[in-house]
């Protein structure tokens, strides 16, 4: 299977979903066209060939350069980010999105499946529903325990790291800015708690995103991530908060 077929990446700047298909695409320095979709809007009826569910991200790969809005029937329609990922290492092996050792291979996957299955609830929780924030707190401080002293999750930037990439960089946002339905109490003690010396390597490690070349180019400015989510329902806190 050769990485110069052609490849259209189907996306919206405001989903941490799609980004993380969009730094891959970076890191494996593939050639891509890509369909920018509006915000939150419905998809258009032809979407559907590429994705039946009409969500972002999607990726054609294959068959004949046509028109984005006009996907072909030859090519392979691939959804689903982190298999979208994994597709990517695999055709891109040189790119090392996933290490060669295999210890270090499952380590990247059990970082990315700990994010999944124990922190993003606890961040949809604590962020969108004003859900006490214990449970994002617990969840940090043992992703955290999964991080190396230094570096990325398994030492050298892997496909760990770009599953979590778009979901920690905009909460390190959202708790900057004070964007969230938690009350303003709550939004105090969590600045606090994670600016703490408890928290310096989970710090460190979005710091560490934010530097990575493939982030920069797909990461739009702070001042766009902010128009783009503070309209969204889930992150307005109450009136009398």
């Amino acid at each position: 299977m050769a990485p110069n077929e052609q490849l259209t990446f189907y996306t919206a700047e405001y989903s941490p979903f799609a980004q993380r298909v969009h730094i891959a695409l970076e890191d494996v320095h593939a050639k891509y066209t890509i369909h920018q979709f509006e915000q939150r809007g419905g998809k258009p009826e032809w979407y559907i060939e590429v994705n039946p569910f009409r969500k972002i991200p999607a990726l054609t790969f294959g068959g004949p350069a046509v028109p984005a809005d006009q996907p072909s029937s030859e090519s392979v329609k691939l959804i689903e980010s982190a298999a979208i990922l994994e597709f990517l290492a695999d055709v891109f092996p040189e790119a090392n999105l996933l290490p060669a050792n295999p210890i270090l291979r499952a380590k990247a996957r059990i970082f990315a499946e700990f994010y999944r299955n124990y922190v993003h609830d606890e961040f949809k929780d604590a962020f969108f529903l004003a859900n006490p924030i214990e449970g994002i707190v617990a969840a940090l401080e043992k992703l955290q325990r999964l991080l190396p002293p230094s570096g990325f999750a398994v030492g050298e930037w892997s496909i760990a790291d770009i599953m979590v990439a778009p979901f920690l960089t905009r909460m390190s946002l959202f708790l900057r800015v004070g964007l969230g339905a938690y009350t303003k109490e709550n939004w105090a003690r969590l600045v606090e708690i994670l600016g703490s010396d408890k928290f310096s390597r989970l710090r460190r490690y979005i710091s560490d995103i934010h530097e990575r070349p493939s982030f920069k180019r797909t990461w739009i400015s702070d001042e766009r991530q902010i128009e783009l989510w503070k309209e969204h329902p889930g992150l307005r806190r109450k009136a009398n908060e």
